[in-house]
């Protein structure tokens, strides 16, 4: 228990840094020149440095275990937290975003690792889902929290905050996890150690990637890049003011990542909770293309549903999980993850581009909202289509 409640709050950080820049983007385009499209490039940043170490992550976790796969490169977000604060320019930006990303990039799959190792396979989405809504309280932090202390104190002095509060996880970590006893297991047929290739062998997991590289990338692009500025945009909120429409959208995904938990026990299938669940979204992203202007309110709970009915991304890992044998836990959740957190590398500069161009062209903003919000729909709809086609993993 020591060992993943220390993790957790390595979570709770990675969280956070995820989706801070929603809230704040107006004063990062005052102070340090953040358009549309830099602002996509700055979060996209931290996406790539996060999905870019995956593999080798995998491989470590596998081999080293979560202690020292995780500490050590937490130093490196503490690093890229104190760049970020003290920024001048845009470039610095998206450097201090990406070792925020590097150092990141271990903490979920280091508790999942440990998870996987220690617990049944059909309590795993249970769990997986459980760490990421109490992880989702770091979502929450960088929402009406983070406006009210980058009010207060200025974004700068916030950030040289979590700086520190990163570096003190980053000992905690290395001090109190206990890794589960190392697991060496040779293939079957070849008597080498497993490798990468053994997990893209596994023909289960492909029509899984498709929408690992849409679902959860456009919940975490609405979350961290979009959303906020959509309330300033289209609405005129203020700080608070965003920040409490943002809470809505953060709230359901906490509650959304604690429901879905259960879920796939409950109903005895994963696929079927992920399609349900993904169609619900294109709803909710769909309400939003075809009325942008609709009253604060109102949007706020279309928010809120593309964030709570959004968050499968624990039932995905899970049906991953199933098809995994031990010795591939580490690279298989990882490789998935990257897929995942890839996805959201590449969404988040692209529809920063997508959205200037289309206010440089004369579009109103809430019709440039409106018109990514549909092609987010679309997205979804065409990945969803291709999961149609997984093997379900019923839970045993």
């Amino acid at each position: 228990m020591p060992t993943l409640l220390v993790l957790i709050v390595g979570y709770l950080l990675s969280q956070f840094y995820r989706s801070f820049l929603a809230v704040i983007a107006p004063e990062l385009g005052r102070d340090v020149g953040l358009d549309a499209a830099w602002l996509g490039l700055v979060s996209a940043a931290f996406f790539a440095a996060f999905a870019a170490v995956q593999i080798p992550v995998g491989a470590s976790l596998d081999r080293f275990g979560a202690r020292r796969t995780v500490a050590l490169p937490m130093l490196l977000a503490a690093l890229g937290a104190g760049v970020f604060a003290w920024a001048r320019e845009p470039w610095v930006s998206v450097a201090g975003m990406a070792l925020i990303g590097f150092g990141c990039a271990p903490i979920y799959m280091g508790s999942l690792f440990v998870i996987g190792r220690t617990t049944t396979p059909h309590r795993f989405a249970l769990w997986s889902s459980a760490i990421v809504g109490i992880g989702s309280l770091g979502n929450l932090a960088a929402a009406t929290p983070m406006a009210a202390a980058a009010q207060a104190f200025g974004w700068r002095t916030t950030m040289l905050a979590i700086a520190a509060a990163t570096l003190v996880s980053a000992a905690l970590v290395f001090v109190v996890v206990r890794d589960p006893p190392p697991l060496i297991e040779k293939h079957a047929e070849t008597g080498r150690r497993p490798s990468l290739v053994d997990v893209l062998a596994i023909r289960e997991l492909w029509p899984l990637f498709p929408i690992a590289l849409t679902s959860y990338p456009i919940v975490v692009a609405v979350r961290g890049l979009w959303v906020g500025p959509y309330f300033s945009d289209v609405h005129g909120l203020g700080p608070i003011e965003r920040g409490n429409a943002v809470s809505v959208m953060v709230f359901a995904m906490i509650a959304g990542a604690f429901v879905y938990g259960p879920l796939d026990r409950w109903l005895g299938t994963r696929k079927w909770v992920v399609v349900g669940g993904t169609l619900a979204t294109i709803a909710a992203l769909g309400a939003l293309a075809l009325a942008p202007t609709m009253p604060v309110g109102e949007a706020s709970l279309a928010f809120g549903a593309i964030g709570g009915l959004g968050m499968t991304y624990g039932v995905l890992m899970a049906h991953t999980r199933a098809f995994l044998p031990a010795a591939l836990l580490g690279r298989g959740l990882t490789l998935m993850n990257m897929a995942l957190i890839g996805g959201a590398a590449i969404l988040q500069p692209l529809s920063g581009v997508f959205v200037k161009r289309m206010l440089a062209a004369g579009v109103a903003p809430a019709n440039a909202h409106g018109t990514l919000y549909g092609a987010f729909a679309v997205a979804l709809a065409a990945t969803l289509a291709v999961y149609l086609l997984a093997k379900d993993a019923r839970p045993r």
